[in-house]
Parts: C-alpha cells; sequence; structure tokens
C-alpha cells in the first residue's frame, strides 16, 4: 500500500545494488607519509613510514616498524579502510635527513667564525649523515674534538665570543660525571656566554641509534670491566677480536640511520639546540 505517494518498501525489489544496502564499506585510502593506522584483529597501531613492493611500512609510538601488504584489513578511527599505494603528487619541497625543508639554492654558504665541536669520531660522523646538509647551508664547520678533557686547551686557543660561538656536544653527560664537571666549569669561566655544551645520557652514540633501525630488540648491558663497544659486539653475535671488528660494527650501524627517525631523541634535540646556538 502506498501513502501519500512513498513507498516504504523501495521500488523494484530486483534492481542491482539490493544485497549491498545498508553493508558497511570500505574507504579506499591512500597510505600517505605519517598516516595513523590500526590493523584490524592485530591492535597493532602505527604511522606510515614507507610504501614499497605492495607493502606499507608502520611505526608504533614506541619506535617499533612493522610491514603488512597494503589492501584491506586496517581501520581508522574504527571504520574499515583499505590502504592504497599514494598518487604521486605535485613535486613538494625536498627534505634533508634531518627532516628540515631544503633550501632551493644547496650552494655552502661561507665557512663561519661559530662551529661545532664534537667529542668522538663516530659521533661526528653521525652528525654529518643526519645534518651535514643544514650544517652546510648555514655555514657551520663541524670539528672533531679528541676528547672533553681537550675543550679547555682548545678555547684558550682559539678564545669564542660574541662573533665566534662554539657548540660542544659530549657523550654521558650525567650528574657527577667527568663531562658534567667539565661543562660546569666552562659554564663558570671567562667563556661561558659564548660556549654551549650539550650531551646524551648515553655511554657511547652507538646507543643514540634506534634498536630497531638496526633489528635488534634492544641495546644489551654490558658489565662493568668490559669495554662497552666489546660487550655490545660479542652480545650481539658480532665480531670484536679488534679496533678493525669495531670500525666496521659501527660503519654497519652507521648505515642502518637514513634520517633522524632513525636517532633516539635525546640526540635529536641536542643537536638541533646547538645548531640554532651557534647560527643565533
Amino acid at each position: 500500500m502506498h501513502d501519500n505517494g512513498f513507498d516504504r518498501y523501495g521500488g523494484d525489489v530486483l534492481a542491482s545494488g539490493w544485497r549491498d544496502r545498508g553493508r558497511p564499506t570500505t574507504r579506499r585510502i591512500e597510505a600517505a607519509a605519517d598516516l595513523v593506522v590500526e590493523v584490524a584483529g592485530d591492535g597493532f597501531c602505527g604511522a606510515v613510514t614507507r610504501v614499497q613492493s605492495g607493502t606499507v611500512e608502520l611505526e608504533d609510538r614506541l619506535g617499533r616498524r612493522r610491514l603488512f601488504p597494503l589492501g584491506g584489513g586496517f581501520l581508522i578511527d574504527g571504520a574499515p579502510v583499505e590502504l592504497v599505494v599514494p598518487v604521486a603528487a605535485p613535486a613538494a619541497r625536498a627534505r634533508t635527513a634531518s627532516g628540515s625543508f631544503a633550501a632551493e639554492d644547496r650552494r655552502a654558504r661561507v665557512a663561519r667564525a661559530s662551529r661545532i665541536l664534537v667529542e668522538g669520531r663516530h659521533d661526528a660522523e653521525l652528525v654529518e649523515k643526519v645534518w651535514g646538509d643544514d650544517l652546510r647551508a648555514e655555514g657551520v664547520v663541524v670539528e672533531y674534538l679528541q676528547g672533553v678533557d681537550l675543550l679547555d686547551e682548545t678555547l684558550q686557543n682559539e678564545p669564542p665570543g660574541p662573533g665566534r660561538r662554539y657548540g660542544v656536544l659530549v657523550d654521558h653527560l650525567v650528574p657527577g660525571s667527568k663531562e658534567s664537571r667539565i661543562a660546569d666549569a666552562v659554564r663558570r669561566g671567562p667563556h661561558g656566554a659564548h660556549v654551549r655544551i650539550v650531551g646524551h645520557p648515553h655511554i657511547d652514540v652507538w646507543q643514540c641509534v634506534r634498536p630497531s633501525s638496526l633489528g635488534i630488540r634492544a641495546w644489551p648491558d654490558v658489565p662493568r670491566g668490559i669495554e662497552w663497544k666489546v660487550g655490545v659486539s660479542r652480545a650481539l653475535g658480532w665480531p670484536a677480536r679488534d679496533q678493525a671488528d669495531l670500525a666496521r660494527t659501527w660503519q654497519r650501524i652507521l648505515a642502518s640511520v637514513k634520517t633522524y627517525r632513525d636517532l633516539d631523541p635525546a640526540l635529536l634535540g641536542r643537536v638541533e639546540e646547538l645548531i640554532d646556538f651557534v647560527t643565533a
């Protein structure tokens, strides 16, 4: 029966699509970088870091990364979605390994008098790999400091000043450490206003690389009395017979670092602080 021309049963019951009426639809969503999705039935939730060879990589808030096939089986705000390869977007501004926008004119600036001193050769290589483009664009030179013990001598030979600021990055800058005592002495000294000393809390810069980027669960604990790098290498089953073995291990670790995402935030913030200080 019709009521005022309205047919509550619809029109032709055999019309196409009648079986799908009322069923939830699955949206097709491009797997764009930083899109946050949940894996249905798995509970893993993370942001898209890359899409490659029919798979999507997700990174959760703890830095753990996992690969999943593109397609269905994902949720956004509880609704089912199908992840698809992103359509090529108009050319976006390139980013450096540090995540900064790359300057259109990438020629290096004339070097500033201000500079960054980095304790440890491995530390300097890591800073160069991630921040090298940014530093060249700003005209900031990174110098290798053989040890924080030599900092005072360096400051005396080439004193800093308003136009020559020094940023210093050291390992294991924690209360009570030798590094902390030296940093305090410099801050109280005649050059304190023009020197910024920062550091990360780890024993060695190796630990500033996220374990997940190396495919390990965590950096091993090394008993006292054993050289840290040797103990780590042995615990992970890597050769540690001599310095040549440790040098090869470092190159393996360094090769795993592609962008700032592969580093501990404890290091990221400190290096950015130094760059801001010497370019102010």
